[in-house]
Parts: C-alpha cells; structure tokens; sequence
C-alpha cells in the first residue's frame, strides 16, 4: 500500500466516523427536545378566571396556587396585580405566595398588571410616573421566580403619535426590567393595543427582545360604543412573532365543548406555526357557566385541541432499531424557538 492510497483511506475513515458522530447527536439531541417529550404547549391558569370569587371574598390570592391545583390540575399560574394590590413591596407576603405555590408543585409564570397608569401618557410626567409605578412589580415578578410582567400600552392622539408615546414608555420600563431578568409584555386590551397591527408596529419600535406580546384571544373591541372589532385572528398571527405568552379567552361553549366565539383548532395553529410552545393561559369570563365550571372547560378544550394537534409519531426508518421512535414533527422542530 503506498503513502498516498494510505492517507486517503485514514482520511475516509475519519469522515465517516465523524459523520456518524454528528448523526447520532443530532438524533439525541431530536429524541431529548421535540414533543416526544413535551407537549405543544403548556397550559396555565389566568388568576381572572376567578375573579368574582376572588373579589366576593370566597378565594383568597394566599390560596390561589393550591386551588389552581387541586381543583384544576393545573400547575402553573398567573397572577392579576388587583388581587394583591398592597404587596408589591411586602417580602413577607411574597414570600408566603412562593412557598404556598411550591408546596403543591405550582409555578409562577407571570403578573399581569392593571391600574399603574397609562405607559403611552401623552403627558411626559404623567409617562415617567406610570413607569416608576411598574417598577415595584418588576421586582414582585423577580421574587416570585415569574418570567414576565403584563402591561397595557394605553394612550391618546393620532395612530403614529401613540405608537411613539406607547413605544418610549415601553422602551424605559423594559431597560428597567431587563435587569432583573424580567420581560414586559404587552397584551391587545382595548383601544388601539387591540389592532394587532398598531401593536406590533409599537413592537418593532422599541426593538429589544425583553419586550414582547400576550396575545388574548378575546381582546380585539376597537370600539365598545360601535362594537367595532378587529380580526381576532389575523390580530393574533400580527402579535406572535413577538408573544411570550398566550391568553386563552373562552366565554362560551356548545354541546360539544367547543368556544362558539373562537376556533381553537385554527387558532392554535396560528400560535404554533409561530414557533410558540410555551404556557396557554386559560382565562375564563363567561357567565352561563360558573367560574370553575368554565375553567374545566377550558382545560377540556386545549387538551382536545393539543390532542388533535399533534401527529402520531412513526419509527424512524433510518435507526432499524425496534421501538426507536423520532416525531414526524421534524420541520416544526427545525423552526421551534422555545419560549418560556
């Protein structure tokens, strides 16, 4: 065998070897993080699903968590700032709410924030008062281990002139929060937040990935006086680029379970084709049924829906080993960007 022939089959072998290398940890890697171990999405409860309760005095906030998951089955949560309005700063209380949670395996995702002021105020003082005002729940948010604050971008003038207002306000309230690691999320609740184009355009203003979206399904009235509304779910595909979590609004249901307002199955596809896998908010606010009865629902819709979502998975032809088992979820996989 000569010098040359000797270096050429080394060099093949090498190839291959690395070749096979890089195959068997890309299969791994696929076996360890696509939905054969994790579900399309995750799902979590909005604490406004029980709001009259909450508000009647029949549920204290304390209690919140551990009835999330005994009674739901549910067991992640996001909190509504109203129903524990006086402890942002109070370490004592936070520090029972952690601990409640953990004690039935509940996890904090978020608090969603009402009554701080309006983050577009076309008044600069006011603007700057209502983003100190967050400030507190920013680190509410860091010592519940949630991910996220959610925000309104309310404001007043002309379409370009909120966006802007919107925008800097955002802007400063995220340069806060992101040194705590917290995100500032906006949801379409009312006004112009509800036209999913005016939202998104105030996204890629403020242009910093600690800022995004909570697209609800329910939130597109432009106008409560007219009715107006905007296209739920073209308002929906506007906001997920950019959404870190999701509200799922439900308020009715026919005989077979189904939302008579909003198409799960499409809209779901909407928010997975958008590479989102992270928690689903339930977030009941009808009347026909109570609030834990609409809850159950809910639950019983988006684990239906997810069900129906997700492919069967098929042996993988290239492994030949029996009972070795890859997604046929491959191109979702490629596009997936896990999100909390």
């Amino acid at each position: 065998m000569t010098q040359a022939s000797s270096r050429r089959d080394f060099l093949k072998q090498t190839a291959a070897f690395s070749t096979g290398l890089a195959v068997s940890g890309w299969a791994g890697s696929l076996l360890a993080n696509t939905a054969l171990n994790q579900p399309l999405y995750k799902i979590s409860l909005a604490q406004w699903s029980l709001h009259r309760a909450l508000r009647g005095g029949k549920l204290d906030n304390l209690d919140f968590a551990k009835v999330t998951k005994e009674e739901f089955g549910i067991n992640a949560v996001e909190y509504v700032n109203q129903f524990f309005k006086d402890k942002a700063e109070d370490k004592k209380y936070l520090a029972e709410m952690n601990q409640r949670a953990a004690d039935v395996g509940v996890k904090n995702v978020l608090i969603m924030i009402d009554g701080e002021g309006a983050l577009g105020d076309p008044d600069a003082k006011k603007r700057t008062q209502a983003i100190e005002n967050h400030h507190k729940w920013v680190t509410a948010a860091k010592t519940l281990g949630c991910h996220s604050i959610r925000v309104n971008a309310r404001s007043n003038g002309s379409y370009e002139e909120q966006q802007k207002l919107a925008a800097d306000g955002l802007s400063r309230l995220t340069e806060f929060a992101k040194k705590y690691g917290i995100n500032v999320l906006v949801e379409n609740h009312g006004g112009l937040s509800s036209n999913g184009a005016w939202l998104a355009g105030v996204m890629k203003m403020v242009n910093m990935p600690e800022c995004g979206t909570l697209p609800d399904f329910g939130n597109f009235v432009l106008d409560r006086k007219t009715g107006e509304q905007y296209d739920r779910y073209k308002g929906v595909k506007e906001l997920m680029p950019y959404a870190k979590a999701v509200s799922a609004k439900t308020h009715d249901f026919d005989k077979d379970g189904n939302e008579i307002n909003t198409d799960y199955v499409k809209m779901m596809k909407i928010v997975l084709d958008a590479g989102y896998h992270g928690y689903v908010g339930i977030e009941y606010e009808g009347k026909k049924l109570d609030e834990y009865a609409g809850i159950k629902a809910s639950k019983k819709l988006l684990l239906k829906v997810r069900e129906e979502l997700t492919p069967e998975e098929t042996a993988d032809p290239c492994c030949g080993q029996e009972g070795y088992y890859v997604p046929q979820r491959r191109r979702m996989f490629r596009r997936r960007l896990f999100r909390r």
